[in-house]
């Protein structure tokens, strides 16, 4: 899916990612943090709204 996607609005999607190849959804996000303890970090995930 996302290979066709890419295969028929690549000039459209460079405007918004530039060269990146990546999808931004709501179901799913992945990040670095730094300066923070493990206990900071499952603390502050817990604390998120769940999706309905």
């Amino acid at each position: 899916m996302v290979t066709l996607i890419v295969k028929y609005f690549s000039d459209h999607l460079t405007q918004f990612y530039g060269q990146k190849s990546l999808f931004w959804t709501g179901s799913y996000f992945i990040a670095t943090c730094g300066g923070v303890t493990i206990k900071q970090l499952k603390k502050y995930v817990q604390k998120q709204q769940s999706p309905v």
